[in-house]
């Protein structure tokens, strides 16, 4: 029989595996928390009983991945990591330092098959989706890998979370158990490039999880031009779905707007989104494009961006322009999996 990953067990799971060993409910709990230390071997669980620990190395393996290639921005410290699975998937990690503290961005699949043209992630289209357990693992390792306790997650790596809607939920009620990782659903953020009928959903299951859209356009023929997802749900249907979600839970929804040259940062672009967005209850990312080889998209001009920001905010838009990180290590938004 197969091993299989204990970290995609939940503490209900493992009180189900410890009690089918003939052992208490307690000791799920003991188990649990040893995991979400990022312990790497059973024989570690100091607490947990050894014929416990020799069925657990019996049938199971603690899934955390291994460091193949780390780099270090020398610009701003953020640091890129190329881990390793148990089958050889590999994906990447971006761990970044902020004022209110260590975030990291984790992947949700090995590859995309969303196709967004100025994306690196996509090239190669999908391989297969992560686990829970496994997106669990990158936080994990990273907090290994460089000793710094981390406080925030976004799921904006590499795949679309929503195309893994399941594995997601499983990883969001991983980490936020109080008895394991802790980590509160505020200080989760969620990154979809337009899945409408998930995002009703997920405003249903996981109202406190910070949600970010990747928008990208001001219309829908622009954002067909360089989303192939926008073809499958037009944007008037995207920007429905997201003004409930806003009704529905009373939470801000995040836009991301890559600033592409002579493709969506005119002004009369930045007229059209506020005429979409006056109003709402929301929040507009400006991205400076980050440099993706074979896409022949461009950043927009400092001057450009900040007109746009000008356009919005006088609208009464609050937006912002993301601090790039960890461009020099192709760790930027887009970049992931460039090489």
């Amino acid at each position: 029989m197969d091993k299989r990953n204990i970290l995609d067990c939940d503490l209900e799971s493992l009180i189900e595996v410890v009690c089918s060993y003939g052992e208490k409910k307690f000791r799920a709990g003991q188990i649990f928390g040893w995991l979400a230390k990022g312990t790497e071997s059973f024989d570690k669980m100091g607490n947990v009983p050894k014929a416990l620990r020799e069925k657990l190395e019996e049938n199971w393996y603690i899934g955390l991945p291994e460091v193949v290639v780390a780099q270090k921005s020398a610009e701003d410290g953020t640091q890129k990591v190329l881990f390793q699975f148990r089958d050889g998937a590999r994906v990447e990690s971006v761990f970044m330092k902020y004022h209110y503290g260590n975030s990291i961005c984790i992947s949700s699949q090995v590859g995309c098959r969303m196709g967004c043209a100025f994306c690196a992630s996509t090239k190669k289209g999908l391989d297969r989706s992560l686990t829970g357990g496994e997106m669990l693992a990158q936080v994990l390792a990273m907090e290994k890998f460089t000793g710094e306790k981390i406080g925030h997650v976004v799921v904006m790596g590499i795949g679309e979370p929503f195309d893994n809607y399941e594995n997601l939920s499983a990883f969001i009620r991983l980490i936020n158990n109080p008895k394991g990782f802790g980590l509160g659903m505020r200080n989760i953020t969620v990154s979809t490039c337009g899945l409408v009928p998930y995002i009703t959903r997920f405003g249903k299951d996981f109202s406190q999880v910070n949600l970010a859209v990747s928008l990208h356009a001001p219309n829908g023929e622009i954002r067909q031009r360089t989303m192939p997802v926008a073809r499958r749900y037009g944007y008037e249907e995207l920007m429905d779905a997201c003004r409930r979600y806003t009704e529905d839970t009373g939470r801000r929804i995040t836009f991301e707007y890559a600033m592409i040259r002579g493709v969506n940062d005119s002004m009369e672009n930045g007229l059209e989104l506020a005429g979409h967005l006056e109003g709402w209850l929301t929040h507009v990312n400006l991205i400076p494009l980050n440099p993706v080889e074979g896409t022949g998209m461009n950043a927009s001009y400092r001057d450009s961006i900040l007109r746009f920001k000008e356009i919005l905010e006088k609208k009464g838009i609050t937006v912002t322009i993301r601090r790039t990180l960890g461009s020099d290590i192709d760790g930027a938004c887009g970049q992931l999996r460039l090489r």
